[in-house]
């Protein structure tokens, strides 16, 4: 679509490098992917082609990190930072093999603050260890991010999100180590909506949930589902990309007046990421920010 001012702004890395070649969550197994790497690797290179190309289509615009050897993980951007009011809170990471990640992400970033998408970075707290998007996820109509915690990063890192960008933070503890950050288990779609795997939280985030969202607006899914990564989703506008989904999920969804768009991603399913892991939204803007520039939510 050629559009003056594109529907979403989205920084992504090429899978250049890509691979599992350790274990760092419950969905990799370096064996099994040596086994068949020739073939995984062309595959993760037209899944990720793909799902690059469907998000131009629904109206993306697409930035790129430069893929670095040696490090696999770098293609899940969502990891990077929190991104919010043109504001960069870039990440540290839990385990040792992804922290090399953090430099070429700041030199990333800084790029784009050159380029005058990015206005300002700032960097976490020593000791505290936040996983960027993957475990703040924004939710344009509530005002607010959901973030997860236990797995990869701290519940200390709440009070510093809600500083460093005047929003409110709710913070869910993540209680199945397969659904190891918050994208893994919950995204919000762009009315209003929730899709989440509630078996991914304990029963107090389970209950906030329900008090957060109305009943009409929760698209809870199954295991099987949630295998599938589908809560790991993608929502421009209308359009919904997810790696795949059950028939029930995509007509529940679809009954809410979106379309649906599956992109198969089963080699990075591999490594535990989906849609939403391989993409990081560069535009998202609070309520008081687009209010100060007459602008509607996207």
């Amino acid at each position: 679509m050629n559009r003056s001012r594109p529907e979403a702004r989205i920084l992504m890395c090429r899978p250049e490098h890509f691979g599992v070649t350790y274990i760092i969550n419950p969905w990799m197994d370096p064996q099994r992917w040596t086994r068949d790497e020739n073939a995984l690797a062309a595959t993760s290179h037209r899944e990720w082609a793909a799902l690059h190309r469907t998000l131009i289509e629904a109206g993306a615009q697409v930035d790129l990190i430069p893929p670095v050897p040696g490090l696999p993980d770098l293609v899940f951007t969502a990891n990077s930072a929190v991104v919010l009011d043109g504001k960069a809170l870039l990440s540290r990471f839990r385990h040792p093999q992804r922290r090399a990640e953090e430099a070429p992400v700041e030199a990333a970033f800084r790029r784009l603050q050159g380029s005058g998408l990015i206005d300002s970075i700032r960097k976490l707290p020593d000791g505290l260890v936040l996983e960027g998007a993957g475990d703040c996820v924004w939710d344009q109509t509530r005002n607010l991010f959901w973030m997860g915690y236990g797995p990869r990063s701290d519940a200390a890192a709440r009070a510093v999100v809600e500083q460093e960008f005047g929003a409110t933070v709710v913070a869910l503890e993540l209680a199945d180590p397969r659904f190891y950050h918050m994208d893994t288990a919950l995204c919000p779609l762009t009315r209003g909506e929730v899709i989440y795997y509630p078996d991914a939280f304990t029963e107090a985030g389970r209950a906030t949930i329900r008090e957060r969202v109305a009943p009409a607006h929760r698209i809870e899914i199954g295991i099987d589902d949630a295998r599938r990564l589908a809560a790991n989703a993608v929502c421009i506008g209308d359009t919904v990309l997810l790696s795949g989904c059950s028939l029930a999920v995509k007509a529940a969804i679809e009954a809410r007046g979106y379309r649906v768009t599956a992109t198969p991603l089963g080699s990075f399913l591999r490594s535990g990421g989906g849609a939403f892991c391989l993409t990081l939204r560069l535009d998202r803007r609070s309520a008081e920010a687009r209010a100060a520039v007459g602008e509607s939510a996207a």
